[in-house]
C-alpha cells in the first residue's frame, strides 16, 4: 500500500509539472476532445443532474459540461493541485475538490454520473469502480474512457504509445485494458452493461484507440 501511494504521489507531481502543457490545442484537440464529445452527448442523452468529472485534470471536460450540459450540480475531483490551479482558472460554475478516484467525497447514491476520461490507468481501477457504484444512485451511471489497444503488445516486446509512460508502473499493470477486461470491471463493480464502443476519431488519430465502457447502477 505504501508503494501504490509514493506510486500516486510521483504521478500527482509529474501532473503537477506538466499541468500548463496539457491545455495546449492541438493535444486537446487531437488526442482528448474525441472522447470528451462523447461524455457530453452521453450526459445529455441520460439527462443527468448531478455530475463528477473523476481525474478532471485542467478542468476542460468539467467546465465544457458545465457550459453545455448546463447540470445543476458538477465537480471536477484530482489528486493533482497543479491541476486544480489551472481548473479554478478555467471555470467558477464547477465545483473543484482534490482527493483521490478510490475516495470520493460524497454521501451513498448521491450523484447522477461519475466519469473519468484518459486518467483511469493512473487509478486503483477495481476501487475506483467501486467507488463510482457507491456515490451513485440508482439508475446513475458510469463512463470510463480509456486508452485501449486494438491488440495487445506482446509480453515480450511492449511498446506502449507514449501518452502511457507517466503511468507505467509494476503497480499499475491496466494501464491499456481490453474491451474485456473492461466489462469485467463494471462487472465486478456491481455495473450493468449499457454501451461500450471505440472513440470515433479522425482516421489518422486512430491508433490512440480510446474505449468508452458505460454502466448503470441497477435500482
Amino acid at each position: 500500500m505504501s508503494r501504490r501511494r509514493a506510486f500516486n504521489s510521483a504521478v500527482t507531481r509529474f501532473w503537477s509539472f506538466a499541468a500548463p502543457a496539457y491545455d495546449a490545442e492541438a493535444l486537446q484537440r487531437w488526442v482528448y476532445r474525441p472522447a470528451h464529445d462523447e461524455m457530453i452527448s452521453l450526459l445529455k442523452a441520460h439527462h443527468c443532474d448531478r455530475i463528477v468529472d473523476v481525474g478532471c485534470g485542467t478542468g476542460i471536460l468539467a467546465a465544457r459540461i458545465a457550459e453545455e450540459v448546463r447540470p445543476e450540480e458538477i465537480y471536477g475531483v484530482d489528486f493533482s493541485e497543479g491541476m486544480l490551479t489551472q481548473a479554478r482558472n478555467r471555470s467558477a460554475d464547477v465545483r473543484w475538490l482534490t482527493g483521490p478516484a478510490e475516495q470520493l467525497p460524497f454521501g451513498d447514491g448521491s450523484l447522477d454520473a461519475a466519469l473519468t476520461t484518459s486518467a483511469f490507468h493512473f487509478f486503483n481501477q477495481r476501487a475506483a469502480l467501486r467507488e463510482f457504484h457507491r456515490v451513485l444512485a440508482p439508475g446513475g451511471i458510469a463512463a470510463v474512457a480509456t486508452f485501449s489497444p486494438y491488440q495487445p503488445f506482446p509480453s515480450h516486446c511492449p511498446v506502449p504509445s507514449p501518452l502511457h509512460w507517466p503511468g507505467l508502473s509494476r503497480f499499475n499493470p491496466l494501464h491499456s485494458p481490453s474491451p474485456q477486461t473492461m466489462r469485467r470491471l463494471f462487472i465486478d463493480a456491481g455495473f450493468g452493461l449499457v454501451d461500450q464502443h471505440r472513440v470515433h476519431r479522425p482516421l489518422w488519430t486512430r491508433p490512440l484507440s480510446d474505449l468508452i465502457t458505460v454502466g448503470v447502477k441497477s435500482g
